[in-house]
């Protein structure tokens, strides 16, 4: 994997040479790092972990056409919601890498659990940012050609990258932006984070996680994102939601991570800060990006979990393909 990130190295190189900036995070936290602590990392001499075997799940085959309130995560962070109103694809990728380029990059451990072509028909595309991970333009277009009348809301700054490939219905949103669908509201909330996929668009787009409001079931997914007030901030204008979706993966190591992506324990603490009943973990387990032990992340949470005795399902992480129902 570290290989593979020589060729990424040269590009943050020459990136950082023209670097440019947009936006902010709520807290002028900028997460950057310079090219030398980037090759720091890159060539610590530590091995990357092993690629272990991931137990899913195809209880997603029990879906039924009419069933609602419930979740299936497909992988990464990528969940399929039907909150009782309408059917929500988060950050799809089904590509096989997480790259710029199909030959090099982060490649998947396990393959989607349901295919494109297995989704009920998808009424909302949420897109936290711009990264390979999290905005896959493959799968963005694949969608569009199954469901030309899919809505899709992306950060503000990518919606000419979609238009460009083809899709209608996108919509830019930037914090605190909302957009009614049906019966559900969408809000755009600040996360900490940053954006970036070429040479010249450092921040140049919007990064956050999404609040999907009905006026019987409240839902959060936070994206990617490090520690910070702004889930305080999101339960004060907002409320808690019913159910939240938080990543617990691709923290180590610390010094270079932690202002981009929480550990499982700094998870557990959003969850409270959104005085969330029940979350559910995502970001792990489906590309190997960092350098903490694969199957570590879920086990961390656990622990995290018990520490400050809470109930066993107050945060959990599924099996990719478990069916979660989501019922007040």
């Amino acid at each position: 994997m570290k290989n593979l990130l020589v060729f990424f190295a040269i590009c943050f190189l020459f990136s950082s040479l023209i670097y440019a900036e947009n936006f902010r995070n709520t807290d002028e936290q900028l997460n950057e790092k310079t090219f030398g602590q980037f090759i720091s990392w890159v060539f610590d001499g530590k091995k990357s972990p092993e690629r272990v075997t991931i137990k899913t799940s195809n209880e997603w085959q029990q879906l039924s056409i009419n069933q609602s309130n419930y979740a299936v995560w497909i992988g990464h962070a990528t969940y399929l919601i039907n909150n009782g109103d309408i059917n929500i694809l988060t950050d799809p990728i089904f590509s096989e890498r997480a790259s710029p380029i199909g030959f090099a990059g982060p490649k998947r451990m396990i393959p989607p659990v349901m295919n494109l072509e297995d989704l009920p028909k998808i009424d909302a595309v949420v897109v936290s940012h711009n990264h390979y991970d999290h905005f896959d333009i493959w799968s963005l277009k694949k969608l569009h050609k199954l469901n030309p009348e899919t809505i899709f809301m992306v950060p503000t700054g990518d919606r000419k990258r979609l238009i460009k490939a083809g899709l209608t219905h996108v919509f830019e949103m930037g914090w605190w932006d909302t957009k009614q669908i049906s019966k559900t509201t969408f809000y755009f909330t600040p996360v900490q984070h940053w954006s970036k996929r070429g040479f010249f668009d450092r921040n140049k787009s919007l990064w956050g996680g999404w609040f999907m409001k009905t006026e019987y079931l409240s839902l959060y997914h936070a994206g990617d994102t490090g520690y910070s007030s702004d889930f305080q901030k999101t339960y004060e204008r907002l409320g808690a939601p019913d159910y939240s979706f938080i990543p617990i993966g691709a923290y180590d190591p610390r010094w270079f991570m932690k202002d981009s992506h929480v550990n499982p324990e700094e998870a557990v603490q959003i969850a409270l800060d959104l005085k969330t009943p029940h979350s559910f973990g995502m970001h792990w387990g489906t590309f190997i990006l960092t350098d903490e032990p694969v199957a570590e992340p879920p086990i961390r949470l656990q622990q995290a979990v018990k520490e400050q005795n809470l109930a066993s399902d107050f945060f959990r992480s599924p099996k990719p393909g478990e069916i979660l129902q989501l019922t007040k």
